[in-house]
């Protein structure tokens, strides 16, 4: 998914046995040059990364370091951020040949209020054109993807636990065509976006979503030659829905309680001494 935009570039379906690295492994060949690719810390793989960088031009990643990485520091560029070098193991370079011994990447430690330090590790070596500050910011935008997922399931396909296909085939059928009904929607709010100059997450998808459904579940009565007057009205209507722009987080993630449909029991105090 294109972060920015949240345009589906690419989907895989699998069966339920195959883990998310399998399928993800083919997703990097379809990402244009000039690009960054930014994936779960779940997903970390040098070796993954290595030929990100090495298939075009200016291809850079960016991604969340795990708790038990180590790396070696090479040059300290300020008080949170450093050159480190990882080393590629010999049972990966066995199976790979290509690959070099070694690997230079930037980490950045950083904490935000209410959260533990975390660290990113990044292919941007410079720290004058690519400021820690923007990749920090930028890293956090990986959510957008959580987003889109919610934009999938809560919002297109009204909080349905299944399709309706029953066969393996008209599943994958059923999903694509989500997809493509998916992209169709951003395109049109990615269009408005653009005469409005504002991002195109700033353009309400669920309101959009309503509006393109009912026009086309009342096209079919339109005469034919209507139908342009009525998708530049659907434009205007589209434009109307620009939201407000986002604030920041401003209290830490916490566990909340439960809810219950049962009153809490409350301790009797012991009776005072008389």
């Amino acid at each position: 998914m294109a972060l920015g935009s949240h345009f589906l570039l690419d989907l895989k379906v699998g069966a339920y046995t195959e883990s998310e690295e399998s399928l993800s492994s083919g997703f990097d060949e379809q990402l244009p040059d000039h690009c960054v690719l930014m994936v779960d810390r779940g997903l970390l793989d040098y070796r993954r990364f290595y030929r990100h960088q090495q298939r075009g031009e200016e291809r850079h990643w960016l991604v969340r370091a795990k708790s038990n990485l180590v790396w070696t520091v090479l040059e300290i560029l300020g008080p949170n951020q450093v050159i480190a070098e990882v080393p590629f193991r010999r049972p990966a370079r066995r199976s790979d040949p290509t690959l070099p011994c070694s690997m230079r990447i930037r980490v950045i430690c950083y904490q935000l209020p209410g959260f533990k330090p975390q660290w990113l590790l990044t292919s941007m070596l410079d720290a004058e054109r690519y400021p820690a500050a923007e990749l920090i910011e930028l890293y956090h935008q990986r959510w957008e993807l959580e987003t889109g997922f919610d934009e999938l399931h809560t919002h297109t396909l009204e909080r349905l636990e299944a399709l309706r296909s029953g066969t393996p085939d008209r599943i994958q059928q059923e999903l694509f065509a989500l997809a493509v009904v998916y992209n169709l929607v951003r395109l049109e709010m990615a269009r408005v976006a653009g005469q409005l100059k504002v991002s195109p997450l700033r353009i309400s998808y669920r309101t959009s979503l309503l509006l393109i459904r009912t026009l086309w579940l009342s096209a079919w009565v339109v005469a034919a030659g209507r139908l342009p007057q009525y998708l530049e009205q659907l434009t205007g209507d589209v434009a109307l829905l620009v939201l407000p722009a986002r604030r920041p987080r401003s209290y830490p993630r916490a566990v909340k309680i439960k809810m219950t449909r049962y009153p809490r029991k409350v301790r009797a105090s012991a009776p005072l001494p008389s």
